[in-house]
């Protein structure tokens, strides 16, 4: 996997709104929010995309759902989404393994 954004943030090159940090994962405000609350989860690990994930993975890909909801009860969210892009066809820009988190506001089903 090559170096992005994600990568550099981990490594602490880039400065970010940490809301938590442990052995395997980060979460962050994401620098372009598309809700009042909007952060993202990401694994250390490099994984691309979901669909790259590994049985090897099982356990990581839990655990960032149970960082996503700590962060979320942390910040005051009750009600929340969750967003996982696959490829840049599904509107992954960054190819990181990444979960949006986004709360405060309504959402509507589907998205647009």
């Amino acid at each position: 996997m090559s170096e992005t954004i994600f990568s550099k943030i981990i490594k602490r090159e880039i400065p970010a709104s940490i809301l938590y940090e442990d052995d395997l994962s980060l979460a962050f405000r994401d620098v372009n929010p598309q809700a009042p609350v909007h952060f993202l989860v990401i694994p250390k690990k490099p994984i691309v995309k979901l669909s790259e994930a590994t049985t090897e993975d099982q356990s990581l890909l839990g655990h960032l759902l149970l960082v996503a909801s700590k962060v979320a009860a942390q910040e005051g969210l009750t009600a929340f989404r969750l967003v996982t892009n696959n490829g840049a066809e599904a509107g992954q820009s960054v190819f990181h393994l990444h979960i949006h988190v986004l709360g405060d506001r309504s959402f509507a089903w589907p998205p647009g």
